[in-house]
């Protein structure tokens, strides 16, 4: 590539930067990597906040778990790795003080503990925030314990063979879980003190726990170490896994927000294509001088090629640098909201930022730049000579091509890229041929408008224009429509998201557990709490069962090797009967329990004999369990509950709602096959303030029963989902910004067409009033065109995206149909009318002079 190209192009893009076209498409290239890093970097610091955030409730980045304790070498690596690391035991034992005793669940921590988040804790001057556990020969009990055998600060207990005095209550725990893991009062610890309880003993039940907190490249660094630790039987737990209600609102937010992100891309490609197209069009003359002096077809791409990429790199740099400012304010801006400490920005984003640019240039506006290539030297002459313009679809082809690559990167996944990129042009042909039939239809009725008013022969003539230009305004109106479209889509899947998370934590959500009712106590029970809580769930019973055999072989063998770890297989699974679907579950594959499944059977089969336990009993799995363990309809189960086995056959697969706060099962029996076991029953109800008196009453009632408050789960997640609606919010400005430069984009290149109707109509007599009421006019048959088609697109892509990625249930969207074709016209009926000002007061000759550039 020689200097003198480089001389040229430097040239020529200096003398450019005074045209309108070419400072369009800075705008636009600028406001395309504007919006892309700033989103990179928002959602890049967000993300990374959210998910600390939520390791807070976790209790790391990584946790780890097993019966035995953790081997030096295993510490070792993840220390290298970069990890930190903080041992927990659970265990459970009997608590005493005096002549009272009451069973509880030990919590051991180290002097690491918490890695992140505070314990709120009581230390007789109030409730404290503290980073920390509780000293060697100190403990922490929880209010239930404290309760039930008359705890007071200062107290000692018996806890194995030695005392420990409670220095604290424990309000609620930095890493509380919301599990049902524990039914008992908890009590804190210091690990140091566990050696002296003489519980740990050979065959004791201990959980051991490694709570590791590092950086995400630590964690990626050690992904393979965790699959063979899976393989291994070690249960390995992170964000998405253990906390479905947090995962499930992470996932979402993000899926959303990468599509906000995509949103802004493509608005910038289309303001891109359409600034390109001007500007070969005006240098079309200068490439036909070159060819006069000898270029060849080579070196007018290359001069061009290099201009455009020179301007790209100057959009660049400024648009980066804005995209870094920006989000540094929108984080200020969002201080008072976010109570984390965001991580500092990467570097990553701001690379994306301009390879997202780049790809953008070279995918809009490649197959237009080619155009120069084929320039004639007789058009120097006769500049009636234009060049072909590149085939529309091979323009959209190539940006389609690099819009699904990017769609790829955004989303990361290939199979969604490529069903959007294949749906979208089938869907871009149909539009094609819609938006010419609604174009001509809506030129028919505005001809066929009667009467002498100004606006009725404005709008007449503002027709007249369109269909003078036929395709260049089917043109501006897919442009128009996809940017509207765009806008629409992200408003629509923002206000749907906001909507599920509100009704997925209602003010009602329960906030206490009732675990461990007795069949005798249960009338007794729900009479006493009925009456005095806004909501109740069903009293499930509860028999607890484990898998002790799948089609014939050991559970770790029947299943995938990723599984075999799977806390499932593990520990003993909270089993139930129900006669109907529970309210939250619904059946995706096979049925459900038929009417002669019912009790005629089954009890009388296990009351008979031992070998009737064999019969095969239908039983019904949560889905995603059972994908994980590569079980589907008809694969047999034995579960061992107490002494006796029961073999069952997968009858039907449920989706269960894990973020309702109520009991879920991963597998449910028909009724007439539990009931001879011991059992117990479980439901969770919500108590308002004003009412929580009941929960000492409960426990003086019934000390057998459990009652577990997440009401700090629930302001965690809610507090989650705040900050995340935040974000979308603001990142949703961000997209009608990008939108708003289309706009500009299309309306600046077309100027020199209406400044030379706009001289013509001059000539003729017409006056100001009279042009500007005509501009308005066409501009608002546009707009109105538009948000018609912009509606149509919006109403499918939402219902694809509802099913296919956010897991959102499709809705109609009424209003969408009157609100996008009105704001439409009114919106491009305005901002075009603005633009054209200057050329409504300009000299019809100087109109009429750009002929040649139209």
């Amino acid at each position: 590539m020689s200097d003198l190209n480089w001389r040229l192009a430097a040239r020529s893009l200096k003398r450019d930067l005074r045209a309108s076209d070419v400072r369009a498409l800075f705008i636009a290239l600028m406001l395309a990597v504007a919006a892309s890093t700033m989103i990179a970097f928002f959602l890049d610091r967000l993300e990374r906040g959210l998910e600390r955030q939520a390791g807070q409730m976790l209790g790391g980045d990584l946790v780890l778990e097993q019966r035995e304790p953790f081997s030096e070498e295993l510490r070792a690596t993840l220390e290298q790795a970069g990890f930190t690391l903080s041992d927990q035991v659970d265990l459970v034992s009997m608590i005493s003080r005096g002549e009272r005793f009451q069973p509880a669940s030990l919590k051991a921590v180290d002097d690491v503990y918490p890695h992140y988040g505070v314990s709120h804790v009581d230390r007789g001057n109030g409730v404290e925030q503290i980073a920390s556990g509780p000293p060697p020969g100190e403990a922490w009990a929880d209010p239930r314990l404290a309760q039930l055998i008359n705890i007071e600060l200062g107290d000692r207990v018996q806890v194995g063979q030695t005392e420990l005095t409670i220095s604290g209550i424990i309000e609620r725990e930095a890493d509380q879980s919301g599990g049902f893991g524990s039914f008992n009062p908890r009590l804190m610890l210091h690990t140091a003190d566990l050696e002296d309880t003489g519980l740990v003993q050979p065959g004791s039940r201990i959980e051991f726990e490694l709570l590791a907190a590092g950086p995400p490249a630590a964690l990626a660094e050690v992904q393979t170490l965790l699959a063979e630790l899976r393989r291994d039987g070690v249960d390995v737990r992170d964000v998405r896994v253990d906390r479905p209600q947090l995962g499930n609102a992470l996932q979402r937010a993000e899926s959303y927000l990468g599509l906000a992100g995509l949103a802004a891309v493509l608005l910038a490609g289309v303001a891109v294509a359409m600034s390109t197209r001007r500007y070969v069009e005006r240098h079309l003359d200068t490439a036909a001088l070159l060819r006069c002096f000898g270029a060849s077809q080579y070196q007018l791409v290359t001069i061009f090629s290099l201009q455009l990429l020179g301007l790209a790199l100057a959009a660049s740099a400024v648009g980066a640098l804005l995209g870094l400012v920006g989000q540094a304010v929108l984080l200020w801006l969002l201080t008072s909201f976010l109570p984390m400490t965001l991580p500092p920005p990467g570097i990553m984003p701001l690379w994306l930022g301009i390879f997202t640019a780049l790809a953008v240039l070279v995918g809009f506006a490649g197959p237009t730049l080619l155009r120069i290539k084929q320039v004639s030297a007789l058009k120097v002459l006769r500049r009636e000579l234009d060049p072909l313009p590149p085939s529309a679809w091979l323009v959209v082809g190539v940006a389609s091509i690099v819009f699904g690559g990017l769609l790829w990167l955004y989303s990361g996944s290939l199979p969604l890229a490529v069903a959007l990129l294949m749906g979208g042009a089938a869907l871009l042909g149909v539009l094609w041929l819609v938006s010419s039939m609604l174009l001509n239809g809506l030129l028919k009725v505005i001809q066929r408008l009667s009467g002498g008013s100004v606006w009725s022969q404005a709008f007449r003539l503002g027709g007249r224009q369109l269909a003078r230009r036929k395709q260049a305004g089917l043109g501006q109106l897919l442009a128009f429509s996809v940017t509207f479209f765009a806008m629409a889509m992200i408003v629509l899947v923002r206000g749907d998201l906001l909507t599920t998370w509100q009704d997925q934590l209602p003010d009602d959500t329960p906030n206490y557990f009732a675990i461990n009712i007795q069949p005798g106590e249960r009338d007794a029970f729900e009479e006493a709490v009925a009456p005095r809580v806004d909501t109740q769930s069903t009293l499930y019973p509860m028999v607890r069962g484990r898998i002790t055999g799948i089609n014939g072989q050991p559970p770790r063998d029947a299943v995938p090797p990723d599984a075999r770890g799977d806390n499932s297989l593990r520990r003993e699974l909270n089993l139930t009967w129900q006669a109907d679907v529970p309210p939250g579950n619904q059946v995706v594959a096979g049925q459900w329990f038929a009417a002669q499944d019912e009790p005629q059977g089954f009890m009388n089969e296990v009351e008979a004999t031992p070998a009737g336990r064999d019969a095969m009993v239908p039983i019904s799995m949560e889905d995603g369990l059972a994908q994980r363990l590569g079980l589907s309809i008809g694969d047999e189960l034995t579960f061992s509950i107490g002494s006796d086995t029961i073999a069952t056959r997968i009858e039907s697969l449920r989706s269960l709602n894990w973020d309702s706060f109520t009991p879920n099962f991963f597998v449910i029996f028909p009724p007439g096959v539990l009931e001879s076991y011991g059992h117990s029953y479980i439901t969770a109800f919500h108590l308002p303030d004003v009412e929580q008196g009941l929960i000492r009453q409960l426990v003086s009632d019934f000390p057998g029963v459990s009652l577990l408050n997440v009401d700090a789960i629930l302001g965690q997640v809610r507090e989650v989902l705040t900050q995340v609606t935040r974000a979308i919010e603001l990142v949703l400005a961000l997209v009608l910004l990008a939108g708003i430069s289309v706009l500009y984009a299309a309306l600046t290149a077309s100027r020199p067409v209406r400044a030379h109707e706009s001289g013509l109509l001059r000539v003729f007599g017409a006056g100001t009033k009279m042009i500007s009421r005509v501009q308005g006019a066409e501009y608002a048959l546009l707009g109105f065109a538009s948000g018609l088609m912009g509606a149509v697109l919006a109403e499918l892509a939402t219902a694809a995206l509802y099913l296919y990625w956010l897991d959102l249930t499709p809705r109609l969207h009424v209003g969408l149909w009157f609100i996008l074709p009105i704001g439409g016209a009114l919106l491009i009926g305005v901002i075009g009318h603005a633009l054209s000002a200057s050329l409504r007061r300009q000299a019809p000759a100087a109109s009429l002079g750009l002929l040649g550039e139209a």
